[in-house]
């Protein structure tokens, strides 16, 4: 049921981009702004173009129920790293009326078939610590922390 997100589908890439970020904007108002999205119409239309940014979409009769945005990485060239290739998981929404009928656990799966039949080594991901949901949906699929992001804020908003 997983497909490439073509450009048809911008719109609803927007209204669930904005769902998505309003999650974190509830959790991190200091970081995130309300009702905004990551991309613009302009800047999905040249994502859908790029073969290194791969995005799969979970369609249903009237729009989308969830999305996958996915960037390849490639540490051939790193100096302390060994050479391998990477599917970044940037990001993933299921529509909150669609939550908990497996539209997650099928792009999730879906992503990460498209990686290992690509020749990645690994698919990575970030989750903000404000999102337990998310980083118990991934530790159920199978995943495991690899690094951990720290800050210390130094000024008022």
């Amino acid at each position: 049921m997983v497909k490439r997100a073509e450009m048809k589908d911008i719109p609803e890439l927007m209204r669930l981009l904005v769902q998505v970020n309003d999650v974190h904007a509830c959790g991190r108002p200091d970081l995130f702004r309300w009702n905004a999205t990551k991309y613009t119409q302009e800047e999905l239309e040249a994502l859908l173009a790029d073969e290194t940014r791969p995005v799969f979409v979970f369609p249903a009769e009237n729009g989308i129920l969830g999305y996958a945005f996915c960037v390849w990485e490639d540490h051939r060239a790193d100096h302390n790293q060994v050479d391998r290739r990477t599917l970044y998981l940037d990001d993933l929404c299921v529509d909150e009326a669609a939550r908990g009928r497996g539209v997650g656990k099928a792009l999730y799966e879906h992503v990460r078939a498209y990686a290992k039949e690509n020749g990645a080594y690994n698919l990575t991901l970030n989750v903000w610590s404000l999102n337990q949901s998310a980083a118990g949906f991934y530790e159920a699929m199978g995943m495991k922390p690899y690094k951990v992001g720290m800050e210390a804020i130094l000024a008022e908003r």
